[in-house]
């Protein structure tokens, strides 16, 4: 993603404007310029739980870059290295998961800066910092538009929500509603009164700390309520849920 671009966008998710996006779990970069010609704001390649690995990340990357989206990656946990390596592969944007804790949190956001922000290793030659053409006196321009995404999935988490918030590096505090909801003891109960005070609560601290509240949603029909409660940073579903649901259409639509 160029680099007023990438700019950009971290201004645009933390001036409040709602953005939507779609989780990318084929590791098919097919598929995400696919989607990314939809007119998705972010794409996000799910290394977590979805079917690539950094491997895959080049190729995935260059594919969203080449749709205008903003690239993002949800890491397989909050390491170093994991964070460092898709930085490197050109991440505009990092989401990080089963943060427990505000100091979990402090730690691992360190992780997305290069010194004296944060920790990340300078290596300048790479996609992240521009192939070479980004000096060293310069490193900080990459680090004001790399977009720190922290997932509130947890009760501890959730617990420490306005320290989260509050913490330099995290932009974006994003739920995981299936995590949230069954570490709430009600699982998949997303209409819970326990489940939707969590809601209430991640979308105070944001407010209180000018950052932007994230949520994924698999039923399109849910979103306008989630807006309406206050959230920005909206991940409508993931790439392989289009396509299960396309293929089952299809064919039902066929066999009726």
């Amino acid at each position: 993603m160029p680099a007023q671009s990438a700019d950009q966008f971290r201004s645009r998710a933390l001036g409040g404007e709602t953005l939507f996006g779609l989780f990318l779990d084929l590791s098919s970069p097919a598929s995400a310029e696919l989607c990314g010609r939809a007119g998705y704001d972010w794409l996000l390649v799910d290394l977590e739980h979805g079917a690539g690995t950094e491997a895959d990340l080049p190729a995935m990357l260059m594919a969203v870059e080449s749709t205008g989206a903003a690239a993002m990656v949800r890491t397989q946990s909050g390491e170093r290295l994991r964070i460092g390596r898709a930085l490197d592969q050109g991440a505009t944007g990092i989401m990080i998961p089963r943060m427990q804790s505000a100091a979990e949190v402090a730690e691992a956001v360190t992780y997305l800066k290069y010194p004296p922000t944060g920790v990340r290793g300078v290596a300048l030659r790479t996609r992240g910092a521009g192939l070479g053409t980004v000096g060293h006196a310069d490193v900080g321009q990459i680090n004001d538009r790399i977009v720190g995404i922290v997932q509130i999935e947890s009760v501890g988490a959730l617990n420490e929500v306005d320290a989260i918030a509050a913490t330099d590096g995290v932009d974006v505090l994003f739920v995981g509603p299936a995590d949230l909801t069954h570490s709430l003891g009600v699982p998949g109960q997303f209409d819970h009164k326990t489940y939707l005070a969590a809601l209430d609560t991640v979308i105070d601290a944001c407010r209180a700390h000018g950052k932007s509240p994230g949520i994924l949603v698999y039923d399109p029909a849910v979103a306008r309520g989630l807006l309406e409660l206050g959230f920005r940073f909206v991940g409508i579903g993931a790439d392989g849920a289009l396509v299960s649901a396309g293929a089952h259409a299809a064919l039902a639509a066929v066999r009726d």
